[in-house]
């Protein structure tokens, strides 16, 4: 049985123009010690999907429909009590800034203490800040810093905290909403080794969600490209940089830097995302994609398998019929 198992989730936002459908229909499953990269333009769902998976939905959100079914339980029925068990000793998530997840006015110690405690109040403070003594030890950073408050950490560093915040609890599943915002080359290249280097040792399953293929190309066993709140695409990682499908697929392919390229032009897609706050008929990537047709136009696709473990949703591999 999978770890995860995402089943026709669907989540919607109220808004001043109405309801904003941010994901529809989405299903997939991620085995234990199994890594997913979800990839995806600004505003597509994949960030929406990661708080649903926790059932950390903000006041204006909802899940409208669908099964989370998590280690053999449903988060979405879950109650307030049973999902604080979960969340941290199931599933924990790294937030997308480290900058300003951290209480400015704590010490790190401070926060890794009130996390483990609040799990299992038995453990003493002293107990708590020796655990998270260790886990600094495990992310490269020493023990001393737990003496620090969140100013005096370089951003590398204090995205390491929040890694280790949520590790704390030795969760199964590992969630990470774009890990490496606002750090540079050299630091995200350190902090995605991390992450691979603890799914090892840790034995994680992990959901990287990012918008850039680049930084999930070494570390997911499989890839979701998300668009338009929906899955375009989902395959193994070889899979989805040798034989990409989607027409949309190929464009962020051409978005990731190749050092071995002689050319100086800057890749983009042109166009904008859809508005998901109103209805809209056909394939939502259709505007802006060079091979739609009438079809793509007027009729939805829907996700299929188009070769063993190779999912789909573009008309150009046969796919029709409404979700």
């Amino acid at each position: 049985m999978a770890l995860l198992e995402v089943r026709d989730v669907a989540v919607s936002y109220k808004t001043l123009k109405g309801e904003l459908k941010a994901v529809q229909g989405v299903s997939f499953d991620l085995q234990e010690q199994e890594t997913l990269g979800i990839v995806g333009e600004s505003g597509c769902g994949k960030s929406t999907l990661g708080l649903a998976l926790l059932n950390l939905m903000p006041p204006l959100g909802k899940v409208t429909r669908g099964k989370i079914v998590l280690d053999g339980e449903d988060v979405l029925t879950l109650d307030k009590e049973e999902l604080r068990r979960v969340r941290g000793k199931v599933v924990a998530m790294i937030f997308q800034d480290p900058m300003t997840s951290l209480n400015p006015v704590k010490k790190i110690g401070d926060h890794f203490a009130e996390a483990i405690r609040a799990h299992d109040p038995q453990v003493s403070e002293e107990q708590a800040l020796k655990k998270a003594g260790e886990i600094l030890g495990q992310l490269g950073l020493s023990a001393d810093r737990l003496s620090d408050y969140p100013h005096q950490l370089s951003g590398g560093m204090k995205q390491r905290i929040m890694i280790g915040l949520a590790l704390a609890l030795n969760p199964k599943l590992l969630i990470a909403d774009e890990p490496t915002t606002s750090l540079d080359v050299v630091i995200e290249a350190q902090i995605l080794d991390l992450l691979r280097q603890l799914k090892g040792t840790l034995k994680l399953s992990m959901i990287l969600i990012t918008h850039n293929l680049g930084v999930v190309a070494e570390v997911a066993d499989k890839i979701a490209i998300m668009y338009g709140g929906e899955i375009f695409e989902l395959a193994d990682t070889k899979t989805i940089f040798r034989k990409p499908l989607n027409p949309y697929t190929k464009l962020l392919l051409k978005l990731v830097p190749n050092v071995a390229s002689e050319s100086t032009s800057l890749e983009w897609i042109p166009g904008s995302p859809p508005d998901l706050s109103l209805p809209m008929a056909g394939c939502k990537f259709a505007a802006r994609c060079p091979s739609a047709f009438d079809r793509c136009r007027a009729e939805a696709p829907r996700l299929q398998e188009v070769e063993p473990g190779h999912m789909v949703s573009c008309h150009l591999y046969g796919g029709g019929g409404d979700r």
